[in-house]
């Protein structure tokens, strides 16, 4: 195909379109269907957010790129079905932000970002309520509406974890400080240090460590600090501090593995020491 149009978004379109083409289209893409797309569409939105935490803005460019494409895989399949088309889906998510923005596209006024934030989770209520009696007037009883609908399940534990807990303290089921919240997290650890003791079931102590999970990311939530964000961070120092033992093992002609774990701590502790001293 060479007549693909000169517009950028255009063209993206109409290179999606041939690729799953019946006839002149490609095997693996015409192979595709919104389930096994999914998993690729979860793993560019995570690559653009590596990109941005390096701080790399060309392969940022790249990864939104990749990310566009997943959207436009989708709105592709769903044009198939008669479903929707890409054009639907910009025009809604358009009108989408310009309903959640009276104060810049009407007349009402906030009083601050996070005046804002609640007006925006306010109308955000309000379009979920309607969407609840939209699906039961369609006969299909999706059950009585609740604070946590629409919290997507395949979202990462830990944001789902602290998302679940904004929404059930918009209602007043929170602690009003962080402090009780620190208090929880030593409780949940006591009883998972009871388990452990007794050799529990893996069903009980993955029930427990999960507690401890949910108090933590409950804390960050206090603390206003993102869990995911503050867990890559920390992903990131051990990468850092476990490559500065293995370079430092070679050095000697020597690999973890012929370490003992105290001269490995040993060297942990000079990584830890170098970047304090940064």
């Amino acid at each position: 195909m060479s007549d693909l149009p000169p517009d950028p978004l255009q063209r993206l379109l109409a290179v999606m379109a041939w690729l799953r083409h019946p006839v002149h289209g490609c095997p693996w893409d015409l192979k595709q269907d919104f389930a096994s797309i999914a998993p690729y569409t979860l793993e560019e939105a995570y690559e653009v957010a590596d990109a941005i935490q390096r701080g790399d803005r060309a392969d940022l460019r790249e990864e939104l790129g990749d990310l566009l494409l997943q959207v436009v895989y989708h709105a592709r399949m769903a044009e198939e079905e008669g479903a929707f088309d890409f054009k639907d889906v910009a025009q809604a998510i358009a009108d989408k932000m310009v309903k959640r923005h009276p104060h810049v596209f009407g007349d009402t006024t906030v009083e601050g970002d996070e005046h804002q934030s609640g007006v925006w989770e306010q109308i955000k209520a309000v379009e979920r309520s309607a969407r609840q009696a939209a699906k039961g007037s369609d006969g299909n009883n999706p059950g009585p509406a609740s604070v946590l609908d629409g919290v997507a399940i395949a979202l990462p534990a830990l944001a789902r974890a602290e998302k679940l807990q904004k929404r059930a303290a918009r209602v007043g089921f929170d602690w009003g400080a962080a402090g009780p919240v620190i208090d929880k997290i030593e409780e949940e650890i006591g009883e998972l240090r009871v388990e452990v003791a007794a050799q529990a079931s893996r069903e009980r102590l993955q029930d427990e460590v999960g507690d401890v999970l949910f108090a933590v990311a409950n804390l960050a939530r206090h603390l206003k600090i993102d869990p995911e964000a503050a867990l890559r961070a920390t992903n990131a120092k051990f990468e850092r501090r476990f490559r500065h033992i293995e370079n430092r093992l070679q050095a000697d002609n020597r690999s973890p593995e012929a370490a003992t774990l105290e001269e490995m701590e040993a060297l942990w502790q000079e990584a830890k020491a170098a970047e304090a001293e940064r």
